[in-house]
């Protein structure tokens, strides 16, 4: 028998943010508590947050909020650690949106996208896990037709969830898998269709083609779908997923954000800047492979997380 307790989702964040925080967090601290503030200082502490990738903009307005009042004054570690969780948390707070499943659409269909390696196949798993822990039915598609390894994946995910998942063999047409999905799900009044896409981004045109053809595909089933249009970024991939969320914005016209991999990297802080920059709803977060790592998104958390404060 495990004793281990369970560990509350804070623990987790924060203990996944550690590498982010440590970064942030103690270079912030080293730099203010050895000397005063003044002009070096204060450029110096702007490069700082700019190298943990918080985007310029927000960089720039959290070293003038820890400067504010204070020229010349010695910051206490407490005081520069509060001023960098409140200035994250007012860029997140815009952000920070759950995602809404319309019960009156039957289903509900959530197309979800993301370069190879993201963490696509995964996240849709353990969305399909949190949907059937709230009561509801979920259809898993496996429109990764290039990928004999996220087909299975999906599989598994199936099995261990209790979702019904439509897939075919490998090379397959997507469009024509997600058809079949799609009428599946209607017929069976499923409350939820997740459909899993390939993620091949060097390949701009044949994606874009297909994630077109896709989406063509669908409103011929239902005119409204997609309802939701989910990409998953990788954190590890730091200033990439800036460029990630223009692409597929432009491609497929993403509705909200999924970051996965948080435990995984330092740069936690780019979800920032992609909040400050495409402004796009932050649904989810992922902080470890478990089922549980995946939760709905809290600014106020996630900012006292990377500045390292203890809730």
């Amino acid at each position: 028998m495990n004793d281990t307790p369970k560990q509350s989702w804070w623990q987790r964040l924060s203990g996944g943010l550690q590498r982010t925080s440590s970064s942030i967090a103690t270079a912030i601290s080293d730099l203010v508590s050895k000397r005063k503030l003044d002009a070096a200082t204060i450029e110096e502490l702007e490069e700082l947050l700019i190298r943990a990738d918080l985007g310029v903009d927000t960089a720039a307005r959290i070293a003038a909020a820890i400067a504010a009042g204070r020229y010349d004054k010695q910051v206490s570690d407490t005081e520069a650690k509060a001023i960098l969780a409140s200035e994250v948390e007012k860029v997140l707070i815009p952000v920070a949106k759950p995602l809404a499943i319309d019960a009156s659409a039957k289903p509900f269909v959530i197309l979800v996208v993301g370069v190879n390696g993201s963490g696509k196949t995964t996240t849709i798993g353990k969305l399909a896990a949190r949907f059937r822990r709230e009561g509801r039915t979920v259809v898993l598609a496996a429109g990764d037709t290039f990928r004999a390894a996220a087909i299975d994946q999906l599989k598994i995910w199936g099995q261990r969830t209790g979702a019904t998942v439509i897939a075919r063999e490998q090379g397959s047409d997507a469009a024509s898998l997600v058809f079949e999905a799609l009428t599946a799900a209607r017929s069976s009044a499923a409350d939820v269709l997740i459909v899993d896409t390939a993620g091949r981004l060097q390949n701009k045109t044949e994606l874009m083609s297909e994630l077109e053809k896709v989406v063509r595909v669908m409103k011929k089933v239902e005119p409204q779908a997609p309802h939701a249009v989910l990409l998953v970024l990788d954190a590890t991939v730091g200033q990439n997923a800036l460029s990630q969320a223009a692409e597929f914005t432009r491609i497929a016209g993403v509705t909200g954000l999924v970051m996965t991999k948080l435990d995984g990297t330092a740069r936690g802080g780019i979800l920032v800047a992609l909040a400050a920059r495409h402004k796009l709803p932050v649904h989810f977060i992922g902080v470890g492979e478990g089922v549980e790592d995946l939760a709905p998104f809290a600014a106020r958390d996630f900012a006292n997380a990377i500045a390292g404060i203890e809730a």
